[in-house]
C-alpha cells in the first residue's frame, strides 16, 4: 500500500514537470512566432517606407513606361457618311538631352540618323537644346519604329523615347482640301473646318502608365485603350453638307477650265437655294492637306468665303430686282441707249462700245447694257440701291461655319458721289465674296427668300447621338414673290437667247447673269489695265429651283468675257449635277418665242423713255451738242465758245427728247 502511494505521487511530480515542459516550449515558439512577425513587419515597413519608391519606380521602369497618350481625332464626313478627314495613331520619336551620357552625343547621333532617315547633324542639334524632351521627328513608320527600339535595347539608350500622336489623313487628298483646312504637329487645326471645330474634335491629351511587353514595348491587353476615354465635348465626329461626288465633279471641270483659260484661279460653289446647303465648294490651284507644307501659303486660303472682288455685271441682278420691287421698271420699259455716260467726269460705256439705241428692259438684261443700268442706279438713288444690296446680303458676314470669312464693301450712301451710284449700278465700286454673290442669286431661286448659307450639316457625339444639327434658316425676304418671279423671266431669257447662252443646257430652263469686272489696281488708283474677272451666277430649273451655281475665272489668258468662258463651264457643271442628282428635263418654252416677261404687248414707239444729262461743261458747241444728243436729248445753245453752265445738273435722270439749255462764253485768250 505504501508503494502504491509513492507511485502516485511521483508519477504526479512528473506529470506537473511535462506541463511545464510543454508550456515553456509553447512559449518560446510562440516567442519566435512573434519574433517572426514582428520581423516580417519592420521589413515591411522598410520595404514600403523607406525603400518604396525607388522599387515601384524600377518596377514600373521594367514592366512599363510612363507616355503621354493621346486619343484620335474626330472625323470628318460628307453629307453621305464617305470620310473626308480621318486621323491613324503614330509613334513620334523625342529625345531626352540631359540623359544622355557625356561624351556620347555624336555616337548617339550617328547611330540614330541612318534608322529614321535624318542628318547626323540635325539629331546633334536636337541634342545641344538641352532640357528633358525634344521631338526628333514625327510620325515614324513601323520599319523606323522597329529598328529604334531595337537601338534602344542594344546600346541601352534610355535618352529615347517613343510618344503616340495621332497623324490626320485625308484619304481623297485635294478634294475639298480649302473647305477642310489642316491640323498641325500638335494637334491643332489650322485652317477650314479643321480649325473651326478644333475645340469639340481635338483628341484628349493623357499621361498614364502602359504596361509592356520585353520583346517590342508594346501595351499589354490594350492597356492604352482602356484608359483614354474621351471627355465630354471631346472627339465629336462633324458631318459636312458636302457631297463629294459633286465636288468632284465640280473640281473636275475647275481642273479643265484652269488649263484652258490659264487664270490666277477659278473658284465655283453649289448651293441648294432652298435650304442654304453647299454642296460643293472648289478652287484652283489648291493643294494637297496631307503635304500642305509644300505648298504656297496663297493656295491654302478659302477664296469662296475670304476673297473680295468687284461682281460687275452679276450684280445688276440685284439692281433689277430693286427697279422691279420699286415699281421704276417692267419688262417692257423703254430705255434709249446713248452708248456712253458721263456721270461726275467719270465715263461708262456698254462692253461692246456701242449704242443698242432704244431698247426694252428685257433686252438691257439681256444684253447687259451699262448705260441703262447706270441710269436706273441713279434713278433708285444711293439709299435704295444701298438698301437692296443689304437685304441680299451684302456687306455683311453671312455666319457660315469657316474661318476668316469676310464682309465685304459697301459705300456709305451719304458719301457716294453719282458717279459712284452709276458705277455701283453696273457691279464695281462694291467688293462682294462669292458666297455672298451665290447667297443673293439663291434668294432669286428662292422665291426671294434669303437663307443662310452653311457647311456643317450635323455633328455627332463619340456614341453616334447627336450632338448639334443646323437646320435651314431664313434670313428675311428680300423681294415680293411678284417681283420674284419677274426676275426669275428675265434672268432665264438672259441664258436662253442672251448674253448667257453658253451656260445653256437642252432640255433644262435655267437662268442666271454673266459678268466682266475689270479688277482694281491694287498698287495704285484705278483699275488695273487689261485684267479681268469673268463670271456666271445662275440656278436651274427656273420653274422649280434644285441647284445655284456660280462659277468666277479670276484673270484668264485671252478672252475674259463672262459670257464666253465662265459661261461654259457652267454649262458642263449643270449638265453634272442635273444627272447625279436625276432632276428631270423640261420642254425650253423659249424656243422659237418670246419668253413669259415679254408676252406683254410691246408698243411701237416707246411711250417714256429715259435718259441720263451728260456733263458737257468746257466743250465747244459742236462737241456738247454731240454729246447730249447721242444721250437722247436737244440742246439749246445759248452764246458762243466754250459751254460755261447747262440748266439741268449733270447725271440727271430726264425724259428722252428733253431739251438741256448750256451757256457758252469764249475763251479768253493766255496772256
Amino acid at each position: 500500500m505504501k508503494r502504491f502511494k509513492l507511485d502516485s505521487k511521483e508519477r504526479e511530480t512528473r506529470g506537473r514537470r511535462e506541463q511545464k515542459r510543454i508550456a515553456r516550449n509553447i512559449g518560446y515558439a510562440l516567442l519566435i512566432v512573434w519574433l517572426v512577425f514582428l520581423l516580417l513587419v519592420v521589413r515591411y515597413a522598410w520595404i514600403q517606407l523607406v525603400q518604396g519608391e525607388e522599387l515601384a519606380a524600377r518596377v514600373r521602369h521594367e514592366t512599363g513606361e510612363e507616355r503621354v497618350m493621346q486619343s484620335p481625332r474626330g472625323a470628318i464626313l460628307d453629307r453621305n457618311g464617305r470620310e473626308l478627314a480621318v486621323s491613324l495613331m503614330m509613334k513620334s520619336l523625342f529625345i531626352d538631352p540631359n540623359n544622355v551620357e557625356k561624351g556620347k552625343e555624336d555616337e548617339v547621333a550617328a547611330k540614330l540618323a541612318p534608322l529614321i532617315g535624318l542628318k547626323q547633324e540635325t539629331i546633334r542639334r536636337d541634342i545641344e537644346q538641352g532640357g528633358g524632351f525634344v521631338w526628333v521627328k514625327h510620325f515614324l513608320s513601323t520599319d523606323e519604329v522597329a529598328a529604334v527600339r531595337n537601338l534602344i535595347r542594344s546600346e541601352g539608350y534610355n535618352c529615347l523615347g517613343f510618344q503616340d500622336e495621332p497623324k490626320r489623313y485625308y484619304p481623297n487628298e485635294e478634294l475639298a482640301a480649302n473647305i477642310l483646312g489642316f491640323v498641325g504637329t500638335d494637334d491643332v487645326g489650322l485652317d477650314g473646318i479643321e480649325q473651326a471645330y478644333d475645340d469639340l474634335i481635338k483628341g484628349v491629351v493623357a499621361e498614364t502608365f502602359v504596361q509592356t511587353d520585353n520583346v517590342s514595348d508594346r501595351p499589354i491587353l490594350d492597356s492604352v485603350s482602356s484608359r483614354l476615354r474621351p471627355r465630354k465635348n471631346q472627339c465629336k465626329t462633324v458631318q459636312l453638307t458636302i457631297d463629294s461626288t459633286v465636288q468632284f465633279m465640280v473640281e473636275e471641270v475647275l481642273e479643265e477650265a484652269f488649263a484652258e483659260t490659264q487664270p490666277l484661279s477659278v473658284t465655283a460653289l453649289v448651293m441648294k437655294p432652298k435650304t442654304g446647303e453647299i454642296l460643293a465648294m472648289a478652287s484652283r490651284p489648291s493643294y494637297n492637306p496631307n503635304h500642305f507644307e509644300d505648298y504656297p501659303m496663297e493656295v491654302w486660303k478659302n477664296r469662296a468665303v475670304s476673297s473680295i472682288y468687284e461682281p460687275g455685271s452679276t450684280f445688276k441682278s440685284i439692281v433689277a430686282a430693286a427697279a422691279l420691287e420699286e415699281d421704276m421698271v417692267a419688262p417692257n420699259t423703254w430705255y434709249m441707249d446713248p452708248g456712253f455716260l458721263i456721270v461726275s467726269e467719270k465715263r461708262i460705256e456698254n462692253w461692246s462700245g456701242d449704242s443698242f439705241g432704244s431698247v426694252t428692259f428685257t433686252d438691257v438684261m439681256k444684253q447687259s447694257i451699262n448705260t441703262c443700268f447706270a441710269i436706273i442706279g441713279l434713278e433708285l438713288g444711293a439709299d435704295r440701291l444701298n438698301k437692296y444690296a443689304r437685304r441680299f446680303g451684302f456687306g455683311e458676314l453671312t455666319g457660315i461655319e469657316l474661318p476668316a470669312e469676310e464682309a465685304g464693301l459697301l459705300f456709305d450712301s451719304d458719301k457716294m458721289y453719282d458717279s459712284d451710284i452709276a458705277t455701283m449700278s453696273i457691279g464695281q465700286s462694291i467688293a462682294v465674296t462669292p458666297l455672298q454673290l451665290i447667297t443673293a442669286m439663291s434668294a432669286v431661286a428662292n422665291d426671294g427668300v434669303l437663307m443662310k448659307p452653311y457647311i456643317v450639316k450635323t455633328v455627332y457625339n463619340e456614341d453616334g447621338s447627336v450632338y448639334e444639327e443646323t437646320k435651314p434658316h431664313q434670313v428675311r425676304r428680300a423681294i415680293s414673290s411678284e417681283t420674284d418671279k419677274t426676275l426669275i423671266g428675265l434672268l432665264e431669257q438672259v441664258v436662253s437667247t442672251g448674253g448667257g447662252q453658253k451656260a445653256k443646257v437642252k432640255g433644262y430652263r435655267i437662268g442666271g447673269k454673266t459678268g466682266t469686272a475689270q479688277k482694281i489696281n491694287t498698287d495704285a488708283v484705278g483699275y488695273k489695265e487689261g485684267s479681268y474677272i469673268a463670271s456666271f451666277c445662275g440656278f436651274a430649273p427656273t420653274e422649280d429651283p434644285e441647284v445655284a451655281l456660280l462659277v468666277i475665272i479670276d484673270e484668264p489668258l485671252g478672252t475674259y468675257y463672262g459670257g464666253q468662258i465662265a459661261a461654259p463651264v457652267a454649262s458642263k457643271i449643270f449638265q453634272q449635277l442635273f444627272r447625279y442628282l436625276n432632276v428631270e428635263p423640261s420642254s425650253d418654252p423659249f424656243e422659237g418665242k418670246q419668253s413669259a416677261a415679254s408676252e406683254a404687248p410691246v408698243e411701237e414707239k416707246p411711250p417714256v423713255v429715259r435718259a441720263t444729262v451728260p456733263n458737257v461743261v468746257g466743250f465747244d458747241v459742236s462737241e456738247a451738242q454731240t454729246q447730249i444728243e447721242s444721250a437722247g436729248l436737244r440742246m439749246r445753245a445759248e452764246g458762243r465758245g466754250t459751254a460755261t453752265s447747262q440748266d439741268v445738273a449733270p447725271g440727271t435722270v430726264v425724259e428722252q427728247g428733253s431739251e438741256i439749255v448750256v451757256r457758252f462764253a469764249p475763251t479768253m485768250p493766255a496772256t
